[in-house]
C-alpha cells in the first residue's frame, strides 16, 4: 500500500526531495511544511500551512492525514528538536535527533568532537570574547584565517578573511554588530584549508552506512569563487574530483 509523506522545509532541497519520493510507487502523495511554489499543487505533491515550530500539532496532523513518515530538510527544525517530539508521538522521522544535529548547530561542538576522536581537521580555537579572538589572530601563524559563526547562520555564517585586519573585522561584525544575530555568541577561528571542497554523505541506521555519491557544492555568491558564502548556489554529483580508490 503507498503511503502518505511529509517534507518539512522551503527550499529547493525540500522541492528535490518532494519530486523525487513523488516518483516512488511506494508514495501516494508528499506533502511538504510550509513548502514553496514549487511544491504548490503539483501532481501527487501539495503544500500544507501545518506549524512547523509547533511539534505536537505537527505530530496531531501525521496523526490526522495518515503520514507514514516525515523527512526533515533545514538545520533549524533538527536542532530544535523535531525528530525527538515526533518520534516520541509515534511518528517515523528521517533526520538526525538534536543531540546529533549538533554536528551542524554548533561548529565549536563540532570541532571539539573531532579532536576528541582524533578526526582529521584545520587548526582551531573558539572563543565568546572578541577581544580575546582578536588576539588570538594577532599572534596566530596560520597561513590564512577563516572565521565563522558557531551556531546556525543559514550556510552564511563563514567569512574567509584574506589577512588578520580582515579577520578581526569579521570578529566585531560577528560578536559585536550581531550580524548572524545569537547564532554569533561564539565564533570559531581556524587556519585555511585550501583546495578542492567535497561533501560524502552517508545514510545511516547507527549500525549499517550506506555511502551516497560524492557532491560538489558551491556556495559563493558569484562565479569565480568570488562573493560571499550563501546557503547554496548549486551542487553537482558525482564530483570528479574523487576517484573510486579514494572514496573507498
Amino acid at each position: 500500500m503507498a503511503d502518505r509523506v511529509l517534507v518539512i522545509g522551503s527550499g529547493g532541497r525540500e522541492h528535490a526531495l518532494a519530486w523525487k519520493l513523488a516518483q516512488s510507487p511506494h508514495v501516494k502523495h508528499v506533502f511538504v511544511a510550509p513548502g514553496n511554489a514549487g511544491t504548490a499543487d503539483n501532481g501527487k505533491i501539495s503544500n500544507s500551512a501545518v506549524s512547523v515550530s509547533n511539534h505536537s500539532a505537527l505530530a496531531q496532523f501525521c496523526r490526522d492525514q495518515e503520514i507514514r513518515l516525515v523527512v526533515v530538510g533545514p538545520e533549524v527544525p533538527l536542532a530544535a528538536g523535531i525528530v525527538d517530539d515526533l518520534t516520541a508521538a509515534g511518528v517515523r522521522c528521517f533526520g538526525p535527533t538534536a543531540k546529533a544535529a549538533q554536528l551542524e548547530s554548533s561548529k565549536s561542538f563540532t570541532k571539539a568532537f573531532l579532536d576528541r576522536h582524533e578526526i582529521p581537521t584545520a587548526r582551531w580555537k573558539s572563543f565568546t570574547d572578541p577581544k580575546a579572538a582578536c588576539s588570538f589572530i594577532n599572534s596566530a601563524n596560520f597561513p590564512a584565517l577563516v572565521v565563522k559563526a558557531s551556531g546556525l547562520a543559514a550556510g552564511k555564517g563563514v567569512i574567509v578573511a584574506s589577512n588578520k585586519e580582515e579577520a578581526c573585522k569579521a570578529v566585531t561584525e560577528i560578536m559585536q554588530d550581531k550580524t548572524f544575530g545569537a547564532a554569533g555568541e561564539t565564533v570559531v577561528v581556524e587556519e585555511l584549508l585550501e583546495g578542492e571542497e567535497i561533501s560524502c554523505l552517508c545514510f545511516t541506521d547507527g549500525i549499517t552506512i550506506a555511502p551516497m555519491p560524492p557532491a560538489q557544492d558551491h556556495k559563493r555568491l558569484m562565479d569565480g569563487d568570488e562573493g560571499p558564502n550563501t546557503g547554496g548556489m548549486g551542487a553537482y554529483s558525482p564530483a570528479p574530483q574523487v576517484k573510486m580508490e579514494m572514496f573507498h
